[in-house]
């Protein structure tokens, strides 16, 4: 599995949008974006990379959630590459509605889609079980105190995913967190039971 930042464009606010690809572009790969970014600024940078022959640059695309930055450049990939888009609401651009639990193949490995709030209602993340990755869209994986009220979801959230193998967490904004995933998520975990929980 490759997983590639596409660039963002500079003068306006965005996610990160990442490119995941097989590793040796086969046939059966299946090119997926996770989220989609503000604009159509990702689009000619996918047209650069090399997927092989016969494939589609963009087979499907996951939103993470329904916020401008994350899905505002839908849209535009439509347009030019057709995906099946997964979100956890049905609209007019959204093939499918996203279960919890539910599998598919991303790259060349399998993928289990988690339906995640805490950041919004309709968050979901994107689980590489055979890699230990995370793609956690915009939910907030790092708490540092104790002091902050978080809601039950978000609690129980935290809860299901500390019980997962993870070891790399690639958000919707900054950095990964590379090698240490499922400590930082402990971490935070312990966090927000310190804290006033609201319904």
């Amino acid at each position: 599995m490759r997983i590639i930042t596409l660039p963002f464009n500079p003068s306006k606010y965005s996610c990160n949008v990442y490119y995941v690809l097989g590793d040796w572009n086969r046939l059966q790969d299946v090119n997926t974006l996770i989220d989609a970014g503000t604009d159509d600024f990702v689009i000619p940078h996918i047209e650069k990379v090399s997927t092989g022959v016969g494939q589609k640059k963009v087979s499907q695309v996951i939103i993470t959630h329904e916020h401008f930055d994350h899905k505002g450049g839908l849209k535009y990939l439509k347009e030019r590459f057709n995906p099946i888009v997964y979100a956890f609401n049905k609209s007019d651009l959204v093939d499918i509605q996203i279960q919890d639990g539910m599998e598919i193949l991303v790259g060349d490995r399998k993928a289990i889609l988690l339906h995640t709030p805490g950041h919004s209602n309709d968050s979901v993340s994107v689980y590489i079980p055979e890699e230990g990755v995370l793609f956690s869209g915009d939910l907030p994986v790092m708490i540092h105190s104790y002091k902050d009220t978080f809601t039950l979801s978000f609690l129980n959230t935290l809860e299901k995913l500390s019980q997962l193998d993870i070891r790399d967490i690639y958000p919707g904004h900054g950095n990964p967190i590379i090698g240490n995933g499922l400590q930082v998520l402990k971490r935070s975990l312990e966090f927000v039971k310190l804290s006033k929980i609201i319904q």
